[in-house]
C-alpha cells in the first residue's frame, strides 16, 4: 500500500529560497509543456505524419534546448521540470480516459510545489537532504517504514511541507479496528449525524473567522499592488486561509478515522455537490463542510482498515422514507428539519431518519452481495 507523510519543514532562509526557485522552474516547465503539447496536437491533427505529443519527448525537447534557452534552469535540482512535465503527461492520460478535465495552467502563489524522484534525496531522522541544497531541518520523522518512492515539497501559506511517499505493508500505526455493526451516516445541517444518535456538529471553520477574513481582504484590497505592504497583507490572508482549511481538515479527519475504526460497514449519500453548490444560499455552507473531501477520506481509509463503505444513489430517499414503516413523502421541503410519518406518527428528525436509512440500505446490500436474503428497504426516487 502506498502512503504519504506530510511533514512540516523548517528551512533557512537561503532554503526557502531555493525552494521558491525549484517550485517556478517545476511551474515554467508545466505550463511550457502545456503549450507545447497543445501546439504538437494542433500540427499532427491537420498532418497525420507529424509525431504526436508525449511526456517523454517533450522531456527530450527541453533537456535539448533549455542550456540556451532557459539556463536559470539548471541551478536547481533536473527532478523540478523533469517530473512536471511527467505529472503532465499523467494528466493527459486522465483527461483522454474521462476521468478529469483538460489541464490547466500552474499559477504562482497557488502550485508552488515540486517532486523529486527516490534517488535524488536522502532521509535521517528529522533531516532531508536536497540536491543542490544539503540538509533541511524537518519537524518530525518519517512515520512509515518501506520502500520511499518520491517527495514533493510544496508551499501553503508561508511555510514549506514535504510530503513523502512509501510503498509500506506496516499498518501498525493504525488503531485497532473495533466491530460495532454497521452505521448510516448523513450529511446536512450538521457535519454528519449517525444512526446511533450522534451527531458531530463540526467547526465550521469558514463560518467562525468570516469577519477576519473579510477585514483581512478589505486591507489587502486598498494597498498598492507590488508594494512591501501588499505582500505583506497577502501573507497575511494566506496564513488564515491555511488555518481555516487545516481545522477543517482537522475535523473531517478525526471523524472519519474514528467511522472506520468502529464500523466494518459504513453506509452513505452520493450527493451531488456540484449541484448544491449553484445554490447561493448554501454554497459557503456546503464548501464549509468539505463533503467531497469527507468521501475522499473515508473511501482510502476503509482501504485501509479492510471495511465497506456502501454509497446510496443520489435518488434514494433517505429523508423523506420513514425509517419505522417505509412510507415515503411525497416532498420534504429543506426547511423542514423535522416531521412526522402519516401513517405511524412516528416523529423523525430530517437527517437522523436519513442516517438510519442509509444504515439500513447499506446493510441491505451487504447482504445482497453475499447471497443471502436482503432486507425489505428499495432505493425509491425522489
Amino acid at each position: 500500500m502506498i502512503l504519504a507523510h506530510k511533514i512540516a519543514l523548517a528551512p533557512n532562509n537561503a532554503q526557502a529560497t531555493y525552494f521558491a526557485r525549484a517550485a517556478g522552474v517545476a511551474r515554467f516547465a508545466y505550463n511550457w509543456a502545456l503549450a507545447e503539447w497543445g501546439r504538437q496536437y494542433e500540427a499532427h491533427k491537420a498532418d497525420p505524419a507529424q509525431p504526436r505529443p508525449s511526456q517523454a519527448a517533450l522531456r527530450r525537447q527541453l533537456n535539448a534546448i533549455k542550456r540556451e534557452q532557459f539556463p536559470w534552469m539548471l541551478e536547481v535540482t533536473k527532478n523540478a521540470a523533469q517530473m512536471a512535465i511527467i505529472q503532465l503527461g499523467d494528466a493527459f492520460k486522465n483527461f483522454f480516459a474521462g476521468r478529469a478535465r483538460y489541464p490547466r495552467l500552474r499559477r504562482k502563489g497557488v502550485h508552488d510545489r515540486f517532486t523529486l524522484t527516490n534517488d535524488q534525496f536522502a532521509l535521517d531522522g528529522c533531516r532531508i537532504r536536497i540536491p543542490h541544497l544539503g540538509w533541511v531541518r524537518m519537524r518530525e520523522a518519517l512515520r512509515f517504514s518501506g520502500k520511499i518512492l518520491s517527495a514533493t515539497i510544496s508551499r501553503m501559506a508561508d511555510r514549506w511541507f514535504a510530503s513523502i511517499s512509501v510503498d509500506t505493508q506496516d499498518l501498525t500505526h493504525l488503531l485497532k479496528a473495533e466491530n460495532q455493526g454497521a452505521v448510516g451516516v448523513g450529511l446536512g445541517a450538521a457535519l454528519a449525524t449517525l444512526s446511533t444518535g450522534e451527531v458531530i456538529a463540526g467547526p465550521k471553520a469558514h463560518a467562525a473567522l468570516l469577519k477576519r477574513l473579510r477585514r483581512l481582504s478589505r486591507s489587502l484590497s486598498r494597498k498598492q499592488k507590488g508594494s512591501a505592504n501588499s505582500k505583506k497583507a497577502r501573507a497575511r490572508l494566506a496564513r488564515l486561509h491555511a488555518r481555516i482549511a487545516n481545522i477543517r481538515q482537522d475535523a473531517l479527519h478525526q471523524l472519519t478515522t474514528g467511522l472506520t475504526r468502529r464500523f466494518p460497514v459504513i453506509g452513505i449519500e452520493d450527493l451531488n455537490v456540484a449541484g448544491m453548490m449553484k445554490n447561493r444560499r448554501l454554497a459557503r455552507s456546503i464548501a464549509d463542510r468539505g463533503f467531497f473531501e469527507f468521501r475522499r477520506q473515508l473511501d482510502y481509509k476503509r482501504e485501509m482498515r479492510g471495511g465497506e463503505v456502501v454509497v446510496a444513489d443520489r435518488w434514494f430517499a433517505s429523508s423523506k422514507t420513514c425509517s419505522c414503516c417505509w412510507h415515503v413523502r411525497e416532498s420534504l421541503p429543506l426547511v423542514v428539519r423535522t416531521w412526522t410519518c402519516p401513517d405511524c406518527q412516528a416523529r423523525h428528525d430530517r437527517d437522523g431518519n436519513a442516517a438510519i436509512n442509509l444504515k439500513h440500505y447499506a446493510v441491505s446490500s451487504t447482504v445482497s452481495a453475499c447471497g443471502g436474503k436482503a432486507l425489505a428497504l428499495a432505493a425509491t426516487p425522489g
